[in-house]
């Protein structure tokens, strides 16, 4: 669900998919256009309006303003939402009633509020309608716009591209050949879809109008996620603002540079790119977090941590301090807590509390200093409840972590020793393993086989 960072060979399957899926698509685009037609909601009229060429789509009055650029002193008219230039255009094309679904897009909004995340989100799109809705132009003239798909029946006009994207969703669905009874069969209504902040008026408020117009499911959930920045600036490939995201994987990997994306990538807010965060990160919550306690707990000379899970999983190292009983309480809360947060549409929240048990877990180790009492054989319990703790902590974070680092936490885990076949989310939870601790890899000395090895730039 939560996968919008891939590494090169997956990108590369999806990249192929969506061309072949879009290809495959393209005869089937114009039915929806045709079924809008059919009920009346398509009709010819002159179009007068804001257009802004790299948008590539219209702007009503109240969505423009007056904009100067300091740097040539010149004055033009742009979009409020995205800064670019519009300009007046006055053409014939074709025509959806929007207008006629504001009453029914509100009752929807009223009956699902939680369905566009963040709720700020959900409430601009309430405003937005609220205000009123104009008829959305959904063609252009061929002499303007040659490329696409032409609308049936008249070469002199090409459907518009956010109409032909939209519908183009609904093939993967096999819209219009879906069998009577298994509409849902193919993957749709979607459980979650998934969009960037600058096109939310399109996908949520546009989309589920086409959808309703064709009595067609909406998506349960539309998650609208913030930009990244660069230098405080929205990325742009014209002002070469923009991250070789190549260069990046080279120098951090995968898994570290996934980690950074979902720690500080920002579903309300923006977050700001740099390379200085990714270094901070991956040297303190990763190397010095995750990597450290793994290190301290599976490479320990004077403990083994084998016998401290027998021995916790037996019943003989009862928790009997308020430390002890805290951590404890920690780690029984934390997949709960994941949980409520990928519910909420929050992978980042979620990581973040993760990474908080990791930190609180080197914590607890320092406090309770295990290193001393391996020489004390009255202390022996204690020394088994402090690693089995450790442990566990270990096992439990590495497994919740697995849609984050997929193949780090595979390293993790082997290094515990946990089968994979315990390797799920309900297997996330406090004591519910007995069987690990012995090693499914060789640990390795010095930084040979630690989690996350000192980056290039520190050696």
């Amino acid at each position: 669900m939560f996968g919008p960072f891939l590494n090169v060979q997956e990108l590369t399957e999806i990249t192929l998919y969506v061309l072949q899926s879009q290809i495959i698509a393209l005869p089937f685009n114009t039915s929806g256009l045709l079924m809008l037609k059919e009920r009346g909601y398509i009709y010819a009229s002159k179009h007068e309006g804001w257009y802004a060429v790299s948008d590539e789509t219209f702007y009503p009055a109240s969505a423009v303003q007056l904009t100067f650029d300091p740097s040539t002193g010149r004055k033009f008219m742009a979009s409020i939402e995205t800064g670019k230039e519009v300009e007046w255009t006055s053409e014939n094309n074709y025509h959806f009633r929007l207008s006629a679904f504001k009453d029914r897009l509100l009752d929807f909004y009223k009956e699902n509020p939680t369905f566009v995340v963040p709720k700020t989100r959900m409430n601009d799109v309430i405003q937005a309608v609220t205000a009123g809705l104009e008829d959305l132009s959904v063609s252009r003239p061929v002499e303007r716009l040659s490329w696409g798909i032409p609308v049936p029946d008249d070469e002199t006009q090409t459907i518009y591209v956010w109409l032909d994207a939209l519908i183009n969703y609904l093939t993967k669905a096999n819209y219009p050949f879906q069998i009577p009874g298994q509409e849902d069969a193919a993957g749709w209504p979607a459980d979650c879809h998934v969009i960037g902040k600058d096109i939310v008026r399109f996908h949520c408020i546009y989309w589920p109008a086409f959808l309703m117009a064709l009595d067609i499911p909406l998506p349960r959930q539309i998650l609208t996620h913030a930009h990244w920045t660069l230098g405080r600036e929205k990325m742009s490939k014209s002002i070469g603002n923009v991250v070789n995201p190549f260069f990046a994987l080279d120098r951090f990997g995968v898994d570290p540079l996934r980690y950074y994306l979902i720690h500080d990538g920002g579903i309300r807010d923006d977050s700001d790119y740099e390379n200085s965060h990714i270094i901070e990160r991956y040297r303190k919550g990763l190397k010095g977090g995750l990597g450290n306690l793994a290190s301290r707990i599976l490479r320990g000379k004077n403990w083994n941590v084998r016998e401290a899970v027998l021995s916790a999983t037996a019943g003989e190292v009862p928790a009997d301090s308020r430390v002890i009983v805290d951590h404890c309480n920690l780690l029984v809360k934390l997949p709960s807590k994941v949980t409520m947060r990928m519910e909420s549409l929050d992978p980042g929240a979620a990581l973040q509390d993760i990474m908080s048990a990791v930190s609180q877990t080197n914590k607890y180790l320092q406090h309770t200093q295990p290193w001393d009492l391996v020489n004390d054989l009255e202390m022996s319990k204690d020394l088994q409840r402090i690693i089995y703790l450790c442990a566990e902590s270990l096992r439990i974070c590495g497994i919740l972590l697995q849609p984050y680092m997929p193949d780090t936490m595979v390293k993790l885990l082997d290094m515990l020793g946990v089968s994979p076949d315990a390797r799920k989310f309900d297997n996330a939870l406090l004591g519910s393993d007995s069987t690990y601790g012995t090693p499914l890899v060789k640990l390795g000395k010095g930084t040979q086989g630690v989690l996350f090895p000192p980056l290039r730039s520190d050696q």
